[in-house]
């Protein structure tokens, strides 16, 4: 019997209690005793319960338009989509992010919780379910296998969105600093190893660069996530469905979205292959690992203060150490090295569960999506991060970078077009025996003076190809 502080629900599996104040109900109850596995709900993905107002509010609008649903019903669940739409009752979505049984548990959570918010707006109280259904009227011409997938796909397209805004935000203060350091001389490094002359700008440039071009790969990555099977039911035919529903709902589910997101043109594969999730995934492992590595270029570069490159100097965020004073480590790009590795292994995790589907499903997209919810978030945090907490601040240090120039025996390669290998060779084993400047070599061996040295030291000389004037190709 029910009581003030609890309900009665029944499925086909018999009875349980339902709090008198939960919106969810017995699918729901059930999925949360049977999963008890991350501790994570799917409320933390609120892109995903948005994403479920959505496809729930085209379906219903679909089904009115279609004759499968009454005004009076469709009015009620659309008003109660439209609560998830804005942000409420999101702490309703209780099951576990990891779970059994393709979804289903989620659809479900979902199915109850709008239902009975349908409910009060038609002024009955929960659980009627007499009066409109969770799976009769929320769920009507749908199934949990193009549910599911469909409101996945709708919240990593926000999830994307809100990558390349953040990826654009520290792309554009790599360029800013690219602009500030473009007349830095410093000397390039491969291997480790002293190279040949580079400017500052230049080394930062490439950071912004590559950036730049995995906001292009994940935009490419982004189309395939827009292609859709919602009409699909169970495994792709369509049962249950009044014929016309999967192009009306997916029209409905663009406009109400503002997702552009397309039928797929055959959706018993559309329901099978999860391939955009292991594309997108992979674009993401791609992202991760290149802001990586740059996160470990801006370590290398920082190290120090005194025995390390010290090219650069980070700004100090926190104290570095319970026991040496005043040390200050790079703890902003060890945070994005850190976001790197999970992205890689949540790439490995997307890789076995799309693997793993068998014959008209996949019944792993649960991690799937979690995964991939994850990779986004956690990315587009670290790229605010990285910016707002170190790039912005960063600066050059000047005085130490011009002296490695002056003194550095590579910038014997600029001078052979000018003197030939074997001078510049003379001038590099000398400046190495005897530890002097290169300048003063070349002049002490009468090769050349200091005056020319320095006419030859400046940054468009020595960081980017020669101009050749004249007949025989003099180098200018």
């Amino acid at each position: 019997m029910p009581s003030n502080d609890h309900r009665i629900e029944r499925d086909f599996l018999g009875e349980k209690q339902i709090p008198s104040h939960a919106w969810w109900g017995v699918h729901t109850a059930r999925a949360v005793e049977n999963f008890p596995i991350s501790g994570t709900p799917v409320s933390a993905m609120p892109e995903l319960v948005r994403a479920f107002g959505f496809v729930k509010k085209a379906a219903a609008r679909t089904n009115l338009e279609l004759g499968v649903l009454d005004e009076a019903r469709t009015h009620a669940i659309v008003a109660a989509c439209e609560q998830l739409i804005e942000g409420e009752f999101h702490d309703q979505f209780v099951v576990d992010v990891i779970q059994g049984g393709a979804g289903t548990s989620t659809n479900m959570n979902a199915n109850e919780v709008i239902a009975n918010l349908a409910l009060q707006h038609m002024g009955f109280e929960k659980g009627r379910y007499d009066v409109l259904h969770p799976n009769d009227h929320v769920n009507a011409s749908q199934s949990t296998n193009d549910v599911y997938p469909t409101a996945v796909r709708v919240a990593l397209w926000f999830g994307i969105d809100r990558l390349l805004d953040s990826m654009a935000f520290l792309r554009a203060g790599f360029e800013a600093k690219a602009e500030e350091f473009k007349d830095i001389l410093k000397i390039g490094r491969t291997q480790l190893q002293d190279a040949v002359p580079m400017t500052l700008g230049q080394e930062f440039s490439t950071y912004a660069v590559m950036i730049e071009e995995d906001e292009a790969r994940l935009r490419e990555a982004r189309a395939l996530i827009q292609e859709v099977n919602l009409g699909a039911t169970a495994i792709g035919t369509g049962i249950n469905a009044p014929a016309g529903y999967a192009d009306l709902a997916c029209r409905h589910l663009a406009e109400v979205s503002g997702v552009p997101v397309i039928k797929s043109p055959n959706l018993v594969e559309a329901t099978q292959d999860t391939g955009a999730f292991v594309q997108l995934s992979g674009v993401l492992k791609r992202v991760a690992t290149k802001l990586s590595k740059t996160c470990n270029d801006l370590r290398l570069l920082s190290s120090g203060p005194q025995a390390g490159f010290g090219d650069i100097k980070l700004p100090p965020r926190q104290a570095g150490s319970s026991i040496m004073p005043g040390k200050v480590n790079p703890v902003i790009p060890e945070v994005m090295n850190q976001v790197a590795y999970e992205v890689i292994g949540n790439d490995v995790t997307v890789t076995m569960a799309s693997e793993a589907g068998q014959l008209q499903l996949n019944a792993f997209e649960p991690i799937m999506g979690w995964s991939l919810y994850k990779s986004i978030q956690h990315l587009s945090n670290a790229c605010l991060t990285l910016q707002a907490h170190c790039v912005s601040g960063i600066e050059a240090n000047r005085d130490l970078l011009a002296r490695r120039v002056r003194e550095s025996v590579t910038l014997v390669t600029a001078l052979n077009p000018i003197i030939g290998y074997e001078k510049a060779a003379l001038i590099a084993k000398t400046a190495i025996a005897t530890g002097a400047p290169i300048d003063e070599v070349a002049e002490s061996l009468g090769i050349l003076t200091r005056e020319q040295m320095e006419a030859l030291l400046v940054p468009e000389k020595l960081t980017q190809p020669m101009r050749l004037e004249g007949e025989g190709g003099k180098a200018a």
